[in-house]
């Protein structure tokens, strides 16, 4: 289920392993093989976690890639559903054949 507000993940990386660990930033973005900057961004929620520092926290912290990937993507659809009603679409209607085809396809 979609969290209404779902917070930054870079708060997840700064709580639930930086923290922890007493891990300083300069010291985790080393680890990471990041620069301070880039962890500093990501835990002040500035930035969010590419697939790539989704793998180095995996690799540094565990927790999954997918999971930290999934993390980031729920909170990006959080924010994008707050303004979907600024998101003006019109609907595509299909041919019946097409609606069929495509049911099976998914």
């Amino acid at each position: 289920m979609l969290m209404k507000n779902p917070p930054h993940p870079g708060l997840s990386v700064r709580h639930d392993c930086l923290e922890p660990l007493g891990l300083t930033v300069t010291a985790a973005a080393k680890g990471l093989g990041v620069t301070r900057k880039a962890l500093s961004e990501l835990i002040n929620g500035r930035a969010g976690i590419s697939p790539e520092m989704a793998i180095r926290l995996d690799k540094a912290f565990g927790g999954g890639a997918a999971t930290w990937v999934r993390l980031q993507a729920a909170y990006d659809l959080a924010r994008a559903m707050k303004r979907a009603h600024r998101i003006k679409v019109a609907r595509i209607k299909v041919a019946r054949i097409k609606r069929n085809h495509l049911a099976r396809a998914a």
